[in-house]
């Protein structure tokens, strides 16, 4: 009978002891948590660096502004692994490239954004999100 108890109190230790492991998992944000649906952009910039990183891999691109100042915009793309799917490499968005970025805003005003599409300089574009909350609609820009 003890041995009952002490395989159940056991049990039960180790299931506590796991439900810290799961929370990370749970943690990961949606699209509606960080960007805005309602605003659309699409920039034309110069890459500056890429992040190919789990769970999101991040291109960075110089974007001229109207007054002639330059704002490096950083981009949430969806995993390396995804992208790769996608024929979406690192080595296909090398520092100096031409791109249009589409995509949503931050709800922060900050610069940076969701990209849905990125379209290089032979026109090739690449779907780059891959929230599952992301808007399934191409974004329509406003600026």
């Amino acid at each position: 009978m003890l041995t009952v108890v002490k395989k159940s109190f056991i049990s039960g230790v180790m299931a506590i002891a796991i439900v810290p492991m799961a929370i990370p998992v749970v943690a990961h944000h949606a699209f509606s948590a960080e960007f805005d649906a309602q605003k659309p952009f699409e920039l034309k910039g110069v890459v500056t660096k890429g992040k190919w990183v789990n769970p999101h891999s991040w291109v960075y691109v110089d974007v001229k502004n109207a007054d002639g100042t330059v704002t490096n915009w950083g981009f949430e793309f969806g995993s390396p692994f995804a992208l790769k799917q996608k024929g979406l490499t690192k080595a296909t968005l090398p520092a100096g490239t031409e791109v249009t970025v589409k995509g949503y805003l931050a709800k922060d005003g900050q610069s940076f954004g969701y990209s849905t599409s990125i379209t290089l300089p032979d026109g090739k574009v690449f779907q780059t999100g891959g929230a599952q909350d992301a808007p399934t609609t191409p974004p329509r820009a406003t600026n």
